[in-house]
């Protein structure tokens, strides 16, 4: 029988309307099919996390048998939705107010009862088998180091990009781990299962509400915190300019340094509620220093509550270590979405149960985004009055991920890739536009949904749920963008990438696996009666004009996207728009970004040994734009690898149907059958179900291929693919990358029009070239 923790209701000074209906399809999702509980209760939040079984909807290709006699069907393959089943793991944290009627909630919806399981850590589990906290957080803090990119960031107030995010690493180890909770735990962790507590403090969390309650009117965590942005600490501070009338140089002290905390007599609560904030986390931030100079650890990670995402609290504590290891030390605030939560039993019979969830952790996951709020947490700047009811909940899922993603190998620095081209969060035009521009694409993206499934009566009915829930996420990001900043959990730093992600995410969600895929079906049949053609008029042209004209046959290919709105509106309304008429629609040369000249110029030398493509569209781009081009390369002696989608993605090609399509090809092409039948050019699934692209997260036999082949050329195409992402990725081989802008507003901020195209050729600096060229 499960066992349920109760707080009493007598230990907090909230109460909770009983009255409340929780909705489980938007807090307690799947929990009908949820087996293990683990709940970490503290001292004002709960956390909660639960290991269910998931089934969902996928889109699978087959191809047609035309061979046989009976063969009736004219298309050259179908698209069938299957079942399938997934673990995911979902996070929730609230209020310890709420925590009697959550509990009560899951007791009262769960199923066969006996299977359940619910472990406990934290203060308030003391009346249960608790688990060993430590163990617990570290396992924690390393599962979500590995598994959600951009989760831990580098603050650094008052410079343009004040949240610096790192990216997900497959070494993390070793660091030291700087626990804010009531007090402070300091722990060196060395690798999965070894670890030391090495230090701590009592004054922490509990400190500052416990003498900041004292001290003020003020008996709210959060309410502390906002009196504290608002104060000036230097009216109850001691500084050393006070003692010593200024700086004291010879021992390195500026006349700004706090000399005594609360050495001034001062009575305004939000000015000693701000000294008190920086006493404490001055304080952490040298202990901090301290261990990690004593053992050696350049990387520190700070969790807990208290930190949260405030800022004044992340920057005093920056201020602090810099100060004390003279900016050498390297120091990474990592904000914890749950914490202390852990799957092993104590209890050796208890084994069987905890394995599934051991072997959880391991494996790689991926958030969902559909269902995790990443919206939800409240900034302590935010009036207390603000907060919805709705808002004291926040929810994190993660789903497992079926292939190991890596990072590729050509990455010239892994740890300082960024994906992304802008951060919306900062860039407060760019993030108006384009949540307007989703929002207005919605009503297509609907309509495509509903078609992809003809023959289900209740389509309609999901794709209305889908669009309703998608906006709602749009108009939260719109009217509260800074939310996401204080809990990057879902999002981490808001981006194109990010809503082209979560409306993917919120597709499947509504079992609207592939809603392109109709579309898909038609233009590839309808691009491979013309490819014949299409080569043969490339043959037909000397060396220097093909070079260019397959240059922009791949332009004029990657017209042909229906995720650009601009472009999907021409092929709603003209059926007959097809290549020449995309041609005739790019800009002449010089193009926005035009390197096709020192492309040629490169062309004329020795062939690359091995080429990587990223591809983008099905239909035109793919066969009548790509295949020509890696032809091409195929002939000068070139080899290729295409790497296209997983999964689908708007109209973008997946590796099930990239890999018929190049068979209909072969049947049809001499050059492409023997580089096949050669192995000289192969099909590798990139481990993505994104329009953009992520170079740190690729299925790892893509990165084997990469090693084995020696990849010198890495090809990457496609608005998403190469300018919302990987528009700045430094490469360690030459890279091409080439898209066609279809997109007004974005256009004119790169100083071009619609259709304009970006053609950028990179060779990397290698040290030599790099001396030669130093005067």
């Amino acid at each position: 029988m499960a066992e349920f923790v109760r707080v009493d209701s007598s230990t907090s000074s909230h109460t909770m309307d009983k009255s409340i209906t929780l909705p489980p399809d938007e807090i307690f999702r799947n929990l009908e099919n949820a087996k293990r509980f683990a709940i970490d209760i503290g001292g004002s939040l709960t956390k909660l996390a639960y290991y269910s079984t998931v089934q969902h909807k996928v889109a699978k290709v087959r191809s047609f048998d035309h061979t046989s006699k009976e063969a009736t069907n004219d298309n050259l393959y179908e698209i069938s939705v299957q079942e399938e089943v997934t673990a995911r793991l979902h996070f929730i944290k609230f209020e310890n107010a709420y925590i009697e009627t959550c509990l009560d909630f899951i007791k009262d919806h769960l199923v066969n009862t006996d299977t359940k399981v619910i472990k406990a850590t934290g203060g308030g589990a003391h009346k249960v088998d608790k688990e060993d906290e430590m163990t617990c957080l570290i396992k924690g803090c390393n599962f979500v180091l590995r598994n959600i990119p951009h989760e831990a960031f580098v603050f650094a107030k008052h410079t343009e990009s004040e949240y610096r995010f790192q990216t997900t690493q497959p070494d993390i180890f070793p660091y030291l781990l700087v626990n804010i909770g009531s007090g402070v735990s300091i722990v060196k962790v060395e690798s999965e299962d070894t670890f030391e507590r090495i230090g701590g403090s009592s004054i922490g969390g509990g400190t500052f509400w416990g003498l900041g309650a004292l001290l003020t009117k003020t008996k709210r965590f959060d309410e502390l915190l906002q009196l504290a942005s608002k104060g000036q600490h230097t009216s109850v501070d001691m500084l050393v300019k006070d003692i010593y009338g200024g700086s004291y140089g010879s021992l390195g002290l500026t006349g700004d340094l706090i000399a005594s905390s609360f050495g001034k007599s001062a009575t305004a609560d939000k000015d000693m509620a701000k000294s008190l904030l920086h006493m404490i986390s001055n304080d952490i931030g040298q202990l901090a220093c301290l261990y990690a100079k004593m053992h050696n650890l350049s990387r520190v990670y700070f969790g807990g509550f208290f930190i949260r995402g405030h800022p004044v609290t992340m920057h005093t504590i920056t201020y602090s270590i810099n100060f004390f290891t003279k900016a050498n030390c390297y120091v990474i605030f990592y904000l914890f979405f749950v914490c202390r939560v852990k799957f092993r039993p104590c209890s050796s019979d208890m084994k069987a149960i905890s394995e599934p969830l051991e072997l959880f952790l391991k494996e790689q996951r991926r958030t969902n985004y559909a269902g995790s709020s990443g919206l939800m947490s409240v900034s302590p700047d935010m009036n207390p009055m603000q907060r919805a009811r709705s808002g004291t909940f926040d929810m994190l899922e993660m789903d497992r991920l079926e292939r190991k993603l890596v990072n590729l190998p050509l990455l010239q620095d892994a740890s300082s890739y960024i994906p992304d081209t802008v951060d919306l969060i900062e860039d407060a035009p760019a993030r108006e536009y384009w949540l307007f521009c989703f929002e207005e694409a919605l009503d297509g993206v609907v309509k495509r949904a509903v078609a992809s499934q003809p023959d289900m009566p209740e389509a309609a009915e999901r794709a209305e749920k889908f669009r309703q829930k998608y906006r709602h996420k749009l108009q939260t990001l719109r009217h509260q963008p800074l939310v996401l900043l204080f809990s990057p959990s879902a999002y981490g730093s808001l981006t194109v990438r990010s809503l082209l992600d979560t409306r993917e995410h919120c597709l499947n969600e509504f079992n609207f696996p592939d809603p392109y895929c109709k579309i898909k079906q038609q233009e590839n049949d309808m691009a491979l009666k013309y490819y014949q053609k299409a080569v043969k008029a490339l043959d037909g042209l000397s060396w220097e004009q093909r070079q260019f004209a397959l240059v922009r046959g791949v332009l004029a290919g990657n017209v042909f996207d229906w995720g650009a709105k601009a472009v999907s509106d021409v092929l709603e309304s003209d059926p007959e728009f097809g290549f020449e008429q995309a041609k005739r629609q790019l800009e002449e040369r010089p193009w926005l970004i035009d390197s096709y000249d020192q492309w040629f110029e490169r062309l004329k030398g020795p062939p690359h040994k091995c080429a990587l493509f990223f591809v983008d569209n099905s239909g035109v781009d793919i066969i009548l734009g790509v295949m020509p081009f890696v032809r091409e390369l195929l002939s000068r002696g070139t080899e290729v690898v295409l790497a296209s989608n997983s999964g689908p993605a708007l109209n973008d090609v997946t590796n099930g149907e990239l890999q018929i399509l190049t068979e209909s090809i072969a049947a049809m092409d001499p050059v492409i059958q023997s580089s096949l039948e050669e192995d000289r050019l192969i099909l590798v699934q990139s481990g993505s179900s994104s329009p953009c692209l992520d170079l740190s997260r690729l299925d790892k036999v893509l990165a084997m291929v990469v090693r084995e082949r020696n990849i010198d050329l890495v090809i990457i195409e496609g608005m998403g693919r190469a300018i919302h992402t990987n528009y700045y990725a430094m490469l360690s081989c030459e890279s091409l990358k080439m898209a066609v802008i279809k997109n007004s507003w974005l256009a004119d901020r790169l100083g071009g029009k619609l259709f304009s195209v970006v053609f950028k050729y990179e060779v990397p600096i290698t040290d030599h070239l790099s001396a030669a060229l130093t005067p």
